[in-house]
């Protein structure tokens, strides 16, 4: 039995390697805020979200799609969906409280324990049939229907009656019957368990016991050595059963396991889903492009991780970027640029893993890797110049890159003077586009902003963000060309007063020694 609620052929493999870029995504993005949002307090939907996320820019445009109609379902459907979750967990954490006893290893053991999972495991099975057969007209969703079709199929009334009665039987009320033959040595050989014989009495006689033709071997109380010979012979004889009836219990938990990580995601998206509602915040299920187009079309974008973190609505953007591979972001300073560029790169991540969206409307083509090369503060250990820390790190993230890989850019190169930094970052920008990626730069750097802008050409696009003319930061962004000022005068008000701040004075500071 296979969910396929993640592929629609293969299982969703939950130790996937993480890529190599994970910590600084996660950094950057602040992408622990989204996972502890999906979580909710659950760890395993926290673990589950952070692999699908951070894995999913393999997705193909089919595998997107197949999970955003399971995302619209368990929307839709979310009290199924957490039933679901419930009974998969139950299953499996009733499984490790099942006892083994002192003899583990001991076919006996194995058997009786299995046998006692496996009627566990039958009556969950049978509420989640169930569940399926009461909540399928509610779904639409190939990976839904697939799963509910499949559990009707395989847990049919019939396999619920024959794997009754062998578990029954398997209990041997009327003792162990084993075959064997001599071998050499007259050692026994060939120890197999035989199904007993069909009592074919009339109807009253089998109330009594039924005679088997043979010798009987009567053992005394006190016989140690016997009693262990004839535990010996009885684990032979159930060795086979006990290892065919483990498989079984593996086989069936393997399934569970399974079907809680698969359904652990859309619980995520869920909980983010509720999480977004209540503050009044939009969603969609956004319009992912082919991986050769350059497609980015918004309305209203905003930080999911923002909203959640400060708990209040939280303003968005609405940009038309489409056919362009640059866009270079520049303007006043705390006007919501870097806050932008974390909404594109959550946005794409959560898109690509099928999952919605924070925007009123969503289109992007989908990437092979999302990478972030974000400014980093002061760190007293670092044995050389920040500058060269940066460099190091494009260097890094430069053997990471692949074409079609989208990377986001945040004051990056502004720990040095304006022109080697805005030629550096000129050239390495030039470079990027050249192998067919993706670049999205939030910069000061006027004149690496303007470079571009006077090239004039079609594939890039500039961003800026408003300010009004008193200075107050509506911290939307709107098309236009860079500007030679940051408007740090602005901050300078408003740290040290609105006075000194528009005062042409000079201020003066007196240093006592």
């Amino acid at each position: 039995m296979k969910a396929f609620l993640m592929f629609k052929d293969r299982d969703f493999d939950l130790k996937h390697p993480l890529p190599a870029n994970a910590a600084a995504l996660i950094q950057d993005l602040e992408l622990e805020t989204l996972f502890g949002a999906m979580a909710a307090g659950d760890g395993f939907i926290h673990d589950v979200s952070k692999v699908a996320v951070l894995t999913s820019v393999h997705s193909s445009l089919e595998e997107i799609a197949y999970r955003q109609q399971v995302m619209v379902d368990s929307l839709r459907n979310s009290d199924v969906v957490r039933g679901i979750y419930q009974l998969a967990g139950e299953a499996i954490e009733r499984e490790k409280k099942a006892y083994f006893g002192l003899f583990r290893d001991s076919p006996d053991t194995v058997l009786h324990r299995s046998i006692e999972v496996l009627s566990m495991f039958i009556e969950v099975l049978r509420k989640l049939r169930q569940l399926a057969e009461s909540s399928q007209d509610s779904f639409r969703s190939d990976g839904f229907r697939t799963l509910f079709a499949m559990l009707q199929r395989e847990l049919s009334d019939d396999y619920f009656e024959a794997i009754s009665q062998h578990l029954q039987q398997l209990k041997f009320p009327e003792g162990v019957l084993v075959s064997a033959r001599l071998g050499a040595g007259n050692k026994g050989v060939g120890y197999t368990l035989r199904e007993p014989p069909v009592d074919r009495r009339i109807w009253p006689l089998r109330l009594l016991p039924q005679r088997v033709e043979g010798y009987t071997l009567h053992l005394h109380p006190r016989d140690e050595a016997g009693g262990q010979a004839l535990s010996a012979l009885r684990n032979r004889g159930l060795s086979l059963a006990a290892q065919a009836l483990g498989q079984s219990v593996d086989h069936i938990l393997s399934f569970f396991h399974m079907l809680q990580a698969e359904v652990a995601f859309y619980i995520g998206g869920v909980n983010l889903h509720d999480r977004l509602s209540a503050l009044g915040l939009p969603t969609v299920i956004p319009r992912p492009g082919g991986l050769s187009e350059r497609r980015f079309d918004c309305q209203e974008l905003f930080d999911v991780c923002l909203a959640i973190s400060m708990n209040k609505l939280i303003v968005g953007n609405d940009v038309e970027a489409n056919e362009k591979t640059l866009i270079i972001v520049t303007g006043a300073n705390q006007g919501g640029k870097s806050t932008f560029l974390r909404s594109v790169g959550l946005a794409q991540l959560m898109m690509q893993s099928g999952l919605f969206v924070g925007a009123v409307e969503f289109e992007a083509n989908i990437v092979r890797g999302v990478f972030t090369h974000y400014k980093r503060e002061e760190d007293n250990s670092m044995t050389s110049g920040k500058f060269d820390e940066e460099l190091r790190r494009m260097s890094a993230l430069a053997d990471m890159l692949n074409p079609n890989a989208m990377i986001l850019f945040n004051e990056s190169f502004a720990s040095t003077n304006e022109r080697e930094g805005s030629e550096i970052a000129q050239q390495i920008v030039n470079a990027l586009l050249d192998s067919g990626m993706k670049v999205i730069f939030v910069t000061h750097l006027y004149q690496f902003a303007h470079a571009f802008d006077e090239m004039q050409t079609d594939t890039a696009f500039f961003l800026r963000a408003e300010r009004k003319p008193d200075g107050t930061r509506t911290f939307k962004l709107v098309e236009g060309e860079p500007l030679d000022t940051s408007f740090g005068e602005d901050l300078y008000g408003k740290i040290f007063g609105e006075e000194v701040g528009r005062s042409r004075s000079p201020v003066r500071l007196r240093v006592v020694a």
